[in-house]
């Protein structure tokens, strides 16, 4: 037993640094300290700085970031509830600006599905908020 742990440990450390490393982690936001005062990622190309959706795309992920620095209670559902809420109207905005700017069918059906999906969520959230004690 003692043996196998020793062999998966670093195999289970590799893949924890390739997840963290991986464009997926937090949604597109880099791993680690994102909104903790690290620098958004930039758009790769030179000329997608410039388009309107990029800078739509990376206003929200800015304010998104910002509005999850709450204050925390210690109460982790409280907490859960009070950091999902701005995570999931980034979402939010994010569907917005595909719907504003996106051409393909599925991306804008999904866009819609999101946003409909996360507006419940949200008011799912408010709810157990107004009901949890503090």
């Amino acid at each position: 037993m003692l043996r196998r742990l020793a062999l998966a440990a670093p195999i289970a450390l590799a893949a924890g640094a390739a997840l963290a490393q991986s464009p997926h982690a937090g949604h597109g936001a880099p791993a680690g300290n994102a909104g903790m005062g690290m620098p958004m990622p930039q758009p790769a190309s030179p000329g997608a700085a410039q388009a309107p959706s990029t800078q739509a795309f990376m206003q929200g992920m800015e304010r998104m970031h910002r509005d999850m620095a709450i204050q925390y209670t210690g109460n982790t559902d409280r907490d859960f509830a009070m950091g999902m809420i701005p995570h999931h109207q980034g979402a939010i905005d994010m569907a917005r600006v595909q719907l504003q700017y996106g051409r393909d069918p599925e991306m804008r059906r999904m866009a819609e599905e999101i946003i409909a999906a996360q507006e419940r969520e949200i008011a799912q959230l408010r709810a157990f908020l107004a009901r949890a004690p503090r």
